[in-house]
């Protein structure tokens, strides 16, 4: 034990960057895989839990290929946990001088074991549409939490200053809550939808033609509101102005996907696309919001410089 003890990091260094890197993919992984569960529909190929069967935990050739993708997919949430459990450990040692990566990895790992429940539930209730919702929410809730983790193990945790001017920053939080909305209807419009993850699944029962239009709304006013963050933090050059010019390259590639889905059919491949695309939003979406601010160059200041300078332009 003292040896494990001792090769833990005692500074943020590259062990625990890449450890951040690999727990955000993962993440990001793990909502493709559980896509894939649901778009071949095997939502309850283990038709029980925490077990796969009755008898068995794991798959048995009875079971079939459902079987093993649906066992595949609760095992790489066991990978998850242990990728969990090792960043947590990764920060233990520093988390008096970097309390905010303590719990940023203590919240997201939390998460995963509460991930796993919902899951549960969801096969116990036979997929009811709005506890897979609930499921999907909660894996974009901690893609955020590791997009957070990764960028605090390269910024620090100096004090910040906001680095943008005001009306810029509530353009970025409008974007979000658009982005979110954008997000919670398109679950919604998912439940509707042909892809219940197993035949005899319940859907929500709403118009799925209807909320596939009403799901577009949000979507092209995220679109117009992302060209308006590029243009202006490009323009008074800003810091988030990368992050805002990806954030935009994500969302022609998922609006893209979701037009050609809707006038094909919803083929899997690209619904499952799609799924992990709205992860990889968030994420982006985030970034943006972190990049607001920047590390101040006197701890005790209160100004605000970068952001009266680009007003002032």
């Amino acid at each position: 034990m003292k040896r494990i003890s001792e090769w833990l990091p005692t500074s943020v260094d590259k062990r625990v960057r890449v450890l951040a890197w690999i727990y955000l993919t993962a993440q990001i992984l793990l909502v493709g895989t559980g896509g894939l569960v649901r778009l071949t529909g095997s939502g309850l190929g283990c038709p029980t839990w925490p077990r796969c069967t009755d008898g068995s935990f794991v798959n048995t050739p009875e079971m079939g290929i459902h079987g093993v993708i649906e066992f595949g997919n609760r095992l790489l949430g066991v990978v998850l946990g242990l990728v969990a459990i090792a960043a947590f450990l990764a920060v233990v040692r520093v988390r008096r001088s970097r309390p905010d990566l303590f719990w940023l990895a203590l919240l997201a790992g939390l998460g995963i074991p509460a991930q796993a429940v919902i899951g549960g539930v969801s096969v116990l209730v036979k997929l009811n549409p709005y506890v897979v919702g609930l499921h999907f929410v909660i894996s974009v809730a901690l893609v955020g939490l590791c997009t957070v983790f990764v960028h605090r193990v390269y910024t620090g945790n100096p004090r910040r200053i906001l680095a943008v001017p005001g009306w810029f920053r509530l353009l970025t939080y409008a974007t979000a809550a658009v982005i979110l909305v954008t997000i919670l209807v398109g679950i919604v419009t998912t439940g509707s939808g042909p892809h219940a993850g197993d035949a005899n699944a319940p859907r929500n029962g709403l118009d799925s033609e209807l909320l596939q239009h009403v799901h577009s709304w949000p979507a092209y006013a995220t679109l117009a509101l992302t060209i308006a963050l590029v243009v202006a933090s490009v323009a008074l050059a800003l810091p988030p102005r990368g992050w805002a010019v990806l954030l935009l390259i994500i969302e022609a590639g998922q609006i893209g996907i979701g037009l050609l889905q809707a006038n094909i059919g919803l083929p899997p491949v690209l619904v499952g696309i799609h799924m992990v695309l709205s992860c990889v939003l968030a994420a982006g979406m985030t970034a943006v919001v972190l990049n607001l601010t920047v590390p101040s160059a006197n701890p005790t200041s209160t100004s605000v410089p970068l952001a009266e300078s680009a007003a002032a332009r």
